[in-house]
């Protein structure tokens, strides 16, 4: 809870900062909100560890395949990924950029899910027989 008050803090006041930036410069204000997404990533490294371990743990009581489980790893980084980069786009005043960069996550993940979509496809073609 500490960790997303910090976070929640920094981004507030880069946002503010930003406003008043915007109306002289808004190409500074463009590199400070880059500037905060990267600072704000940075903070959750050690949580993103703590929880890829824990999901390695799990992935490995429970015996499945680490092949189940890596599009699930792949689909949401790229639900992360797409979700700030089409903010960033949109507060550049490009939505039709932003649109793009969400149609291709959206690509991007269904191409991810595919090898998890025939395994569990042939699970349930063997379970038939």
């Amino acid at each position: 809870m500490e960790l997303i008050g910090k976070i929640t803090a920094i981004c507030v006041a880069a946002a503010l900062l930003a406003l008043v930036v915007k109306k002289g410069t808004p190409e500074i204000a463009l590199a400070l909100s880059l500037a905060t997404v990267a600072v704000g990533l940075l903070a959750l490294s050690d949580t993103l560890g703590e929880l890829e371990t824990l999901f390695r743990g799990l992935r490995e009581e429970s015996g499945l395949p680490e092949g189940w489980f890596s599009p699930l790893y792949k689909t949401v980084a790229i639900a992360i990924v797409v979700r700030i980069g089409g903010d960033l786009c949109r507060d550049a005043g490009e939505r039709a950029l932003a649109g793009v960069v969400e149609t291709a996550g959206a690509v991007c993940a269904l191409a991810a899910a595919v090898p998890l979509l025939r395994s569990v496809l042939r699970l349930i073609l063997e379970l038939m027989k």
